[in-house]
């Protein structure tokens, strides 16, 4: 036994046995308990393979699953005051902006964008519920009316994935004003006669239930989607009674008359397409990914159809 047995040798072993594995390449379904790989997951759209269990998804993953080819264009929304209330509770409010930036990669807790969905035009916005709760504060209020005025000046309809705990504490009074906002910018859409379609995902609590997310003229929700304004707890709390299975959540609201359509992710894209042109008087959309006419863009191909329509 010398050096070269006791130290060269299991050095250069550990060197040449070492693999880079990358971390987070599978993700534990909540509902199941079944490992799945992440791209596999990514491509399914974060809905678990095994038992259809929908899992939280960005905005940016679930636009690039609902646009046309994944592209899209991002739309500017006014910047707001940082911190009007200079509120604190265990941390400073901007420093619970800056950690949810960091932690999501994202600016705020909505991303509103425009693009095709089945060579159809038009503007979507999505909330994030991992950015603080996806909860209403100025900017969502400022994101929502900026995706309302680019709809009517594009005479495109508006599809609008909900995802919130409610209103932010943390800009009081000023984050509840986003209600009225909120619902003069879907007022705006309904007098320019453009179709505002709601999908609502799990969870869709508080202020945001009781605003923009239940004006739709058609609403949709995702599988097994909590969906309320008080949550279930606080009501059982407070009437101290056992509440109904499935209370509050999708199918259960569906049953009720609150929504009109209860549909997979999976399924989401082919059924905004259909109802999006139903709603807009244009003929079914032809399957597959087939470029516009010659000479024709999207937007003059839609004119082009809607005239045909009214013919």
């Amino acid at each position: 036994m010398n050096w070269i047995t006791n130290y060269v040798r299991p050095r250069i072993n550990s060197i040449f046995s070492r693999r880079e594995v990358p971390e987070n390449l599978w993700t534990k379904c909540d509902e199941c308990g079944t490992m799945l790989f992440h791209r596999e997951l990514s491509e399914n759209l974060h809905v678990c393979t095994g038992c259809g269990h929908h899992m939280a998804i960005t905005p940016r993953d679930r636009f690039k699953g609902l646009f046309d080819g994944g592209i899209f264009t991002e739309i500017e929304v006014p910047e707001p005051i940082a911190d009007p209330l200079h509120f604190r509770d265990q941390k400073k409010y901007p420093d619970r902006m800056k950690a949810a930036q960091k932690q999501t990669g994202e600016k705020e807790a909505m991303l509103v964008a425009m693009g095709e969905i089945g060579r159809t035009p038009i503007v979507a916005a999505a909330q994030d519920f991992s950015f603080m709760a996806g909860s209403m504060g100025m900017y969502v209020g400022n994101a929502i009316i900026a995706a309302a005025e680019k709809a009517v000046e594009l005479k495109r309809p508006l599809i609008l994935f909900s995802a919130a705990g409610g209103a932010r504490m943390q800009e009081g009074i000023l984050s509840l004003m986003q209600m009225p906002r909120t619902t003069v910018a879907v007022q705006m859409l309904k007098e320019a006669g453009l179709p505002y379609i709601v999908v609502l995902t799990h969870p869709t609590t508080g202020g945001v239930t009781a605003s923009y997310a239940m004006l739709g003229d058609v609403q949709i929700a995702e599988p097994n989607a909590l969906i309320c304004f008080a949550g279930p707890r606080v009501i059982e709390q407070t009437i101290r009674e056992k509440l109904p299975e499935g209370f509050q959540r999708a199918e259960y609201l569906l049953d009720h008359g609150m929504l009109d359509r209860v549909t997979k992710r999976t399924e989401m894209r082919d059924e905004l397409i259909t109802i999006t042109r139903m709603l807009m008087g244009l003929p079914p959309a032809i399957k597959g990914d087939l470029p516009a006419p010659d000479g024709e863009t999207p937007d003059t191909a839609q004119a082009a159809a809607g005239d045909d329509a009214g013919k």
